[in-house]
């Protein structure tokens, strides 16, 4: 993925919110022009695009998004990951990072698009009634799922991966448009280092590490 500060997603948004306020600023006021101004700057800073430092150890899995443990749940069984499971969700605000990171290295075993409605990304359902968007991944240590999932604000689920696609830990491979919610199943023999409430970052907070 090409280093810039800015993803492309955003050009569309910046630029229209500039012109905007090009053409109120010389037909109407330059003080009108402030009001689409500032929109730009902040689709400038929604779609920033940072550079993380990943953890090396292949024994750690680190967070796919950035935002706040709203959920660490049980499950019987994951239909990919084939085994109990420990699911970990995570909610971003309208001003966290958007982009989607790879919890592990490996290769994309399984993909799932799923249609569904917009409601509010902290709601308890969401994960089984809004849109959202899965990917199963598999290396030599362990398999997992990543799913990206619409909020009310969040009308597309961008991906710029497909299956067979093979992804270095960390790599960013697709983002929410606007607030949104991330979810990670993880098997159970991977120890989770995070507790509900705290705040995590793409690519660089270590959500788990496989028990040895």
């Amino acid at each position: 993925m090409v280093k810039v500060p800015v993803i492309k997603e955003g050009y569309g948004f910046i630029g229209i919110a500039l012109l905007i306020a090009l053409i109120i600023g010389f037909t109407i006021s330059p003080y009108w022009a402030i009001v689409p101004g500032v929109f730009a700057a902040f689709f400038v800073f929604f779609f920033r695009n940072p550079q993380r430092s990943i953890p090396l150890d292949t024994s750690l899995v680190v967070s796919p998004a950035d935002g706040k443990v709203m959920d660490i749940l049980e499950m019987e069984n994951d239909d990919f990951v084939n085994e109990p499971c420990n699911k970990v969700v995570i909610f971003l605000s309208v001003f966290n990072v958007h982009i989607n990171r790879s919890p592990i290295a490996g290769e994309i075993k399984c993909q799932q698009y799923t249609c569904g409605r917009f409601r509010p990304a902290y709601k308890d359902t969401v994960g089984f009634e809004n849109e959202r968007h899965m990917i199963g991944l598999e290396n030599e240590n362990l398999r997992v799922t990543v799913t990206q999932i619409a909020g009310i604000l969040a009308r597309r689920i961008v991906s710029w991966v497909t299956l067979d696609d093979v992804l270095k830990k960390g790599e960013r491979y697709g983002l929410i448009k606007f607030g949104s919610c991330t979810e990670l199943v993880m098997p159970k023999n991977v120890e989770i280092v995070v507790k509900k409430g705290d705040k995590v970052v793409g690519g660089e907070t270590i959500i788990g590490r496989i028990r040895k």
